[in-house]
């Protein structure tokens, strides 16, 4: 029976031997250019390791070090078993998103920076949102308000919530580079908002009300408003989380 496991994409001649010093980071590298230039997919799987030894030149210690580099860096997987190996994946917005959240906590990056930006990007995406936005796109935001109102009335209302919002939001401009943007910056939104829940831990209600302002808005496509309400709903975030 044939396998549906997908061949080691035809790598012969690809990679070029390499310096001992630095190595695995050259590795690396080399792989990258790959992805960036196509000749490397999604779904592709690597030779094995035996045969990238062979053609990078080093040791398969060198090698494994190089994968996992690939693999934090959410661009490989590592899959185990007879049909295994190391696969390439689509970048994810969601571990980008993770990573800004550590600069944020290891960094002298503050709430109020985070809501600074917020404010300058979701700002400028609204005349997009108010061009492009859908049927669905509206429905999908009225949706997120009424959970959201549901989530308050029995008590287990989070910020993910609030976050999964404008997310959900900068998709309706149906810009591929906003949404990856506005994805990425998901976990030092969410963290901005979670310190001004401790400001302020009663204006929840507030905020998922002009959600639904917001979306409402949008619907009528009524830039004006729209953007009011944006600009009042984030300096209340920024006044929240001044000093922090």
């Amino acid at each position: 029976m044939p396998s549906d496991t997908p061949a080691p994409a035809a790598t012969t001649g690809m990679f070029t031997p390499i310096a001992v010093d630095r190595a695995s980071q050259m590795i690396v590298e080399q792989i990258k250019q790959l992805i960036r230039t196509d000749s490397l997919r999604p779904g592709d799987r690597l030779p094995s390791e035996r045969e990238l030894c062979q053609q990078f030149g080093v040791s398969r210690v060198t090698i494994r070090e190089a994968l996992r580099v690939l693999e934090a860096n959410g661009l490989l997987s590592i899959r185990v078993g007879a049909h295994g190996g190391a696969f390439l994946t689509e970048p994810s917005t969601q571990r980008l998103g993770e990573g800004l959240a550590d600069l944020l906590s290891l960094s002298r990056m503050t709430a109020s920076d985070v809501t600074e930006a917020r404010m300058i990007v979701e700002g400028a995406i609204l005349p997009l949102i108010i061009d492009r936005a859908t049927d669905e796109d509206i429905a999908d935001l009225i949706r997120l308000t009424d959970e959201g109102h549901e989530a308050l009335a029995a008590g287990r209302y989070s910020m993910d919530m609030s976050a999964a919002f404008h997310v959900r939001l900068a998709e309706c401009a149906h810009n591929p580079a906003l949404t990856m943007l506005i994805h990425s910056f998901h976990g030092p939104m969410l963290m901005s908002l979670q310190e001004a829940k401790v400001s302020a831990p009663l204006m929840g209600k507030k905020g998922v009300d002009e959600h639904r302002w917001l979306a409402l808005a949008i619907g009528k496509r009524d830039l004006a408003a729209a953007q009011k309400l944006m600009r009042a709903h984030l300096e209340r975030t920024a006044t929240r989380v001044a000093g922090h």
